[in-house]
Parts: C-alpha cells; sequence; structure tokens
C-alpha cells in the first residue's frame, strides 16, 4: 500500500486544479491486486492532496478530515479486484456542487513504480505525473496543438511530454512542461484555442 500513497495525494491535486472546486462526494475508487491489503487510508491521503492547494495552513492526514467537514464533503471508499487493463488503478470521482462528476485516475507502472495518468474525465490515457502540467479539453481540429507549442516556446518554456486522447469531436490534451504555467498565459492559451477547460497542474 505504501508505494501508492504519493500517488493517490498528487491525484487529489490535480482532480482540484481540473475540478476547480472542492467537490460535494468525492469517491476514492481502488480496483485491482491491491485491494487485497487494507487501503482505507487512502480517503485521508486522497484528502490531504484534495485542499493542499486550497487552503492556506499546512494540511496534514488529522485536519484534513476537519476541512472536508467544514466544505461538506463526503468521502467514500470503493474496491473492486477487477482493474481493467492495469494490475491496480486509482480513480477519484467527485461530484460538484452543480451536479457536474470530474473523474482522475492514476497508476504505477513497471519495476520503477512510474507514476502515471491513466483518465481525466473518462478519457483514457498513459501520462507519467511532472511537477508542471497542462491539461485542457477543446474541440478536436487541427491546429490547436500546434497553437499551444508555439506559445509555450516563444515563451521559453519547453514541453517534455504530451498525449492526446480523442472522443468524438472533442478531445483531451496533457502536456509535461519543464517550468511553471503563469496564469496570464494559460488564459492566453485557453482563449486561443477555445478550450472548453483548461487546468495548469503543479505538483513540486
Amino acid at each position: 500500500v505504501r508505494p501508492g500513497i504519493p500517488l493517490v495525494e498528487k491525484l487529489g491535486r490535480i482532480f482540484t486544479a481540473v475540478s476547480g472546486s472542492v467537490p460535494a462526494q468525492l469517491d476514492v475508487d481502488v480496483r485491482g491486486e491491491i485491494t487485497a491489503h487494507d487501503v482505507s487510508v487512502w480517503k485521508l491521503v486522497a484528502l490531504k492532496g484534495l485542499f493542499t492547494d486550497v487552503v492556506e495552513d499546512a494540511v496534514t492526514y488529522v485536519n484534513a478530515p476537519v476541512l472536508a467537514e467544514q466544505r461538506g464533503c463526503v468521502v467514500r471508499l470503493v474496491t473492486d479486484p477487477d482493474s481493467g487493463d492495469f494490475r491496480n488503478v486509482t480513480t477519484l470521482r467527485g461530484t460538484l456542487a452543480d451536479g457536474s462528476v470530474v473523474s482522475v485516475s492514476g497508476t504505477l507502472t513497471g519495476p520503477k513504480m512510474v507514476e502515471k495518468l491513466v483518465g481525466v474525465n473518462g478519457y483514457d490515457l498513459e501520462v507519467p505525473l511532472s511537477d508542471h502540467m497542462l491539461v485542457f479539453e477543446y474541440s478536436d481540429r487541427p491546429g490547436v496543438i500546434g497553437a499551444v507549442g508555439r506559445i509555450l516556446g516563444d515563451a521559453g518554456i519547453n514541453i517534455g511530454g504530451m498525449q492526446v486522447s480523442r472522443q468524438d469531436d472533442r478531445a483531451i490534451g496533457v502536456l509535461n512542461v519543464d517550468s511553471a504555467v503563469p496564469a496570464a498565459m494559460a488564459a492566453e492559451l485557453s482563449e486561443v484555442i477555445e478550450a472548453k477547460t483548461f487546468s495548469v497542474i503543479g505538483l513540486q
């Protein structure tokens, strides 16, 4: 169970970045061989990550449940030994105040236990986690990734990795970048590509 703790905490931070708010209900959905062990601590770990970038004070395993209670966030643990394509996969699935649902999934792969993001809002991916990431959903059309690369390149921000996942006429892009993307640039990128959603993730 221990190797998965940093991953689950990071998934909590990614969830906050993608959703932009604290959910009314958060399901910590754990699937695979790991469910043969007690993974109940992952509820605390997910909450710690969820609130790390929300509150100014340090978030701990002790105060994370209190923060959730104060904000009306109910947390459930769901387990299933069947994990599909991966030996183990953890999904944080949250229902927001407006009824919309946000989900992020992650896993550890290979002998080095590489942390990977393998799903965002129903899109299948397999992207190694890094300190700085961009996640954006947009209408699938030519030129979008080129425009993103040009703006980042002009600002001297290097793209370390990229993956696009498509569903019908929509797509999601996940970029690993070598340095932080300022809020003003993120707003410019979102406007240029007419993004449905645009999230800047910092895990450093």
